[in-house]
């Protein structure tokens, strides 16, 4: 049994039968055939705009949501139709919205013990509660939290009990669902450090679902980009920042604000024209070839399949 992969994603799809008539439903194919692999303790970011499939991806990983078709591996053990229920302690997420994902009714304590109680690892109550003590002293919460329930915290405080609930089953890997994208900017940069410390200290991988690609970037070894529920490029996170490939991925790097006013003048924004086509209605071809300034007559023929341009650098595309 391979253990060079702590997750391998291969040709996962994931179908929602949409009610078109009295009795016709049409799938919308949120994601159509997405492969990758994530090694133990590293970090896949995956990008693209609202409604491209990131989200449902995590979930399907996870089996939140039972995939349509394709494997998914674990350690090199396919989980696709097994119970999950001894694969949870493995496998955790945190949620985009902190204020949403946490029970109001319970404390922080409760809460974060949760998943202490449903997979009983502790033998009594002191050792359940030292455990939360040491998971809120983890994710920089005091101990004086614990009573308290979650209205009475901020965005950044709450988003850092949900990141305690999902570490308290010691899992290998967390599906990171826009888990910064709800906080302010300074926020941002605090609980970004802390999944870095969090996985030099505990070896976790990620899954790091975001819009920010400059967030994605500073926390990602490789990054995923999606486009309508496939994946269009994936590769090494500075090559795939320093030389995109396909032309989707330049559009989304050329909207990234530049820091320093000299170069960001000289920078050009390339703005896609046309709008995204529907997941019911997929374009024949290339995905992406309605709003693309290189698409030819192949790219209506033929959908490009991921290739090889050079270092593992990975794009589907058929002219560049």
């Amino acid at each position: 049994m391979s253990k060079e992969y702590l997750i391998e994603v291969e040709d996962l799809k994931q179908y929602f039968p949409i009610k078109t008539g009295l009795f016709q439903t049409t799938p919308l194919k949120a994601v159509d055939g997405v492969s990758f692999y994530i090694k133990p303790g590293e970090t896949l970011g995956l990008v693209g705009e609202s409604g491209c499939g990131k989200t449902t991806v995590g979930r399907s990983i996870l089996r939140l949501y039972e995939p349509t078709a394709g494997t998914i591996k674990f350690e090199g053990e396919e989980i696709t139709a097994k119970n999950m229920r001894e694969h949870r302690k493995n496998m955790q997420m945190v949620f985009q919205d902190p204020y949403s994902s946490l029970n109001p009714r319970m404390t922080v304590e409760d809460i974060i013990g949760e998943p202490l109680d449903v997979h009983k690892l502790y033998s009594n109550k002191k050792e359940r509660r030292e455990k939360i003590l040491n998971l809120m002293e983890l994710v920089g919460l005091n101990a004086e939290h614990a009573t308290r329930y979650a209205h009475e915290f901020s965005g950044g405080q709450r988003q850092r009990i949900g990141i305690a609930r999902a570490l308290a089953v010691n899992p290998k890997f967390i599906v990171c669902d826009e888990a910064v994208s709800a906080l302010d900017v300074s926020i941002q940069a605090q609980v970004i450090n802390m999944f870095e410390d969090l996985q030099e200290k505990l070896g976790v991988a990620y899954l790091f679902i975001a819009h920010d690609l400059l967030v994605v970037r500073h926390i990602s070894n490789r990054i995923a980009v999606m486009y309508l529920g496939k994946v269009v490029e994936i590769g090494d996170a500075d090559e795939v920042y320093d030389h995109p490939i396909h032309p989707y991925t330049e559009s989304l790097l050329s909207a990234v604000p530049i820091p320093d006013p000299v170069i960001a003048k000289k920078s050009k924004r390339i703005v896609l024209t046309g709008d995204v086509p529907s997941p019911m209605h997929m374009p024949t071809g290339c995905p992406f070839r309605t709003r693309c300034r290189y698409a030819t007559e192949q790219c209506a023929e033929v959908c490009p399949a991921l290739e090889d341009k050079g270092n593992g650098h990975m794009a589907a595309c058929h002219n560049r």
